[in-house]
């Protein structure tokens, strides 16, 4: 459609859309409600961006990644576009005041929650917006069958009912089968179009490489490879013990997680982004929205716990279509720890009912009451305080985000954020009481535009050089505005947030639901058992993806498997003797025969017992 690449043209600058892109554009412009399944790369931001600026009315976003949402949304201001982000965050006021604004036209793409979605103040402004487009993105999150269940996505529906014409997109990197006809059903979409990418990367090699010890493993591949790439952990304290192993060890490497400062994120990206550096250690909270097309390898250091986790992370390289390797480096206790964490996902009914009451408590939230209130909590102090398991604390909060008594966000950086709240004449007097604070109130009021109506974000380091003094005096001024009620503040952190959707209720009228427990716990088994499945059967890697996926594929040719069943050089004595004409490892020996490293082992002993081959400084060589 000539309209859907004019855009594309005027706003972004392409003039050719990617493949699938084009026609789920086309049919969402035309109002047809439709399920596009592209994996990690495909641009489904794209997909949806094109067809809200096409169509009348706002866009409405929803969403349960809340960086994602304002990155977004910071790219869409950065091209003209009115887009703002409705998060926990703000104030009731502050939501009041932005559902206003989007209500008589003021903004273009609103993003939000689920969660954010069922308050009665979103819907009753919802009622009278005049909407053209409604996205659920990471759709999986809506079927009970998928790998990131969200309850709150099944209230999503209830939409239509304000605005029973206004078509419904919804996007997804990953599902099976079970899950699109989940989503479907879930979305209430009517005669949905199914477009579907091929899930099959021809170009990209997936392997699981068995060791005794990955950590040496992973650093002589990194030593062996210049080029870029990414190593996936699945916690944050794995993330800086593998960032400072590979620093130690001389390798360009730098590390991501959700709980830097959002100034510390942008820095360590944008210097993998200009190659200054060439491997990022990161969780999964790296590689959303993030496009680098020269990535030549994924290391998994840990298993994730679904073939859909894995899939997505793995997914990110090598998509300039040359050669990349994604590859699990796996010890022998790697997949019985797996499962044990699974089962540490589901503590015991109990354990979950008083790690609500100490929530409470510790919050000061009243029976009644909470509803809709967002508060920044330490876990490592409230644990401390009623000497809870912080596993167990952890994992009981995520059982009660699924059972929809609160919204759990994870520690992310939420920069500070400062209002005033008097007008222009009481500040001038102000001012002329207060000589002292005068710098300051004068530059946030002239350099901050709407600091007057709603909060904006601040920047510490950049303020206090201007008017010449640190950062700890300028906090110091902030509090003291504050306290003479000159402003309001939220100081910057790194906190998780717990959000209660409902209001405190009494002990004898808390319940679980039996599908939280028996259900959940059933399907996260079963995709864990998937993994495993992965690591373990004597099959085409890629075939088995792709076959879980529902698409049909035949052997990759280059994943660990093929190349071990249809390499030309097989293991023996002699080729290994070939090979240790260089200086190798037991690792790199046992990546080009593609096999364990117990089978090197078992002709390196009898070629050292000859003296065929020696050994220093932990490698092998031809004598």
């Amino acid at each position: 459609m000539k309209q859907s690449r004019e855009i594309l043209l005027k706003y972004w600058n392409y003039d050719s859309f990617r493949p699938q892109q084009e026609e789920i554009v086309d049919d969402a412009i035309n109002g047809s409600d439709v399920l596009a399944l592209l994996p990690t790369g495909g641009g489904k931001s794209i997909c949806f961006q094109v067809p809200g600026i096409a169509r009348e009315g706002i866009t409405l976003v929803i969403s349960p990644l809340i960086a994602l949402m304002q990155d977004q949304v910071a790219n869409l201001q950065k091209i003209g576009i009115r887009a703002k982000a409705l998060t926990s965050g703000l104030s009731y006021r502050e939501i009041d005041i932005l559902l206003d604004n989007t209500r008589f036209g003021g903004v273009d793409f609103l993003y939000t929650s689920p969660e954010r979605i069922q308050s009665s103040l979103f819907i009753e402004r919802f009622k009278s917006m005049k909407v053209g487009l409604i996205v659920v993105d990471e759709a999986h999150c809506i079927s009970e069958w998928g790998h990131d269940f969200r309850p709150s996505f099944m209230k999503i529906k209830n939409l239509r009912e304000y605005h029973p014409n206004t078509p419904i997109l919804a996007l997804t990197a990953t599902a099976t089968e079970k899950v699109r006809k989940d989503i479907i059903e879930q979305l209430a979409l009517k005669k949905a179009i199914i477009h579907e990418a091929s899930f099959e990367r021809k170009n990209v090699s997936y392997e699981i490489l068995k060791t005794e010890n990955k950590i040496a493993r992973m650093i002589d591949f990194c030593k062996a490879n210049s080029a870029t790439g990414i190593i996936y952990c699945q916690t944050r304290k794995s993330v800086k013990e593998i960032a400072r192993i590979l620093l130690a060890n001389s390798i360009s490497s730098g590390f991501y997680h959700g709980g830097l400062e959002n100034n510390e994120r942008q820095k360590m990206l944008q210097s993998w982004l200009k190659e200054d550096i060439k491997i990022m250690v990161a969780t999964n909270a790296f590689g959303m929205g993030i496009d680098k097309s020269n990535v030549r390898f994924v290391l998994h250091y840990e298993l994730p716990q679904s073939l859909e986790a894995y899939f997505q992370e793995a997914g990110r390289c090598g998509r300039d279509g040359e050669l990349a390797r994604a590859i699990a480096f796996v010890e022998p206790n790697d997949t019985k720890e797996l499962m044990q964490n699974v089962a540490q996902k589901f503590p015991e009914k109990e354990v979950v009912f008083n790690t609500y009451k100490v929530l409470c408590n510790y919050l000061n939230v009243a029976f009644g009451s909470g509803k809709d209130e967002t508060y920044p909590i330490d876990l490592k102090s409230m644990c401390e305080t009623f000497k809870l398991d912080y596993a167990q604390t952890y994992n009981s909060l995520k059982i009660l985000e699924l059972n929809e008594n609160i919204q759990f966000s994870e520690g992310f950086f939420q920069p500070t954020k400062v209002k005033f709240l008097v007008d222009h004449a009481e500040l001038y007097n102000f001012q002329v009481k207060h000589e002292k604070y005068r710098a300051l109130t004068t530059l946030l009021s002239r350099s901050y535009s709407g600091i007057f109506d709603i909060k904006q974000n601040i920047f510490e380091a950049e303020i206090a050089k201007r008017i010449g003094i640190s950062e700890p005096e300028l906090k110091n001024y902030l509090e003291a505005l504050k306290l003479n009620e000159i402003i309001d503040v939220n100081f910057r952190s790194s906190l998780p947030t717990v959000t209660f959707i409902q209001e405190r209720v009494n002990d004898l009228n808390f319940q679980l639901a039996a599908t939280i427990y028996h259900d959940r716990k059933k399907n996260a088994v079963n995709r864990v058992e998937k993994v495993l499945e992965l690591v373990e059967s004597e099959v085409c890697r890629a075939k088995q993806i792709i076959n879980y996926f529902g698409q049909e594929t035949s052997n990759c040719g280059i994943c660990d498997w093929c190349k071990k069943n249809e390499s030309k050089v097989k293991l023996s004595e002699k080729s290994l003797q070939e090979f240790l004409r260089e200086e190798r490892t037991i690792g790199i020996c046992a990546e080009y025969f593609s096999c364990s490293e117990n089978e090197i082992n078992t002709l390196l002993r009898p070629l050292l017992i000859k003296e065929k081959i020696s050994f220093k400084n932990g490698k092998y060589y031809l004598r």
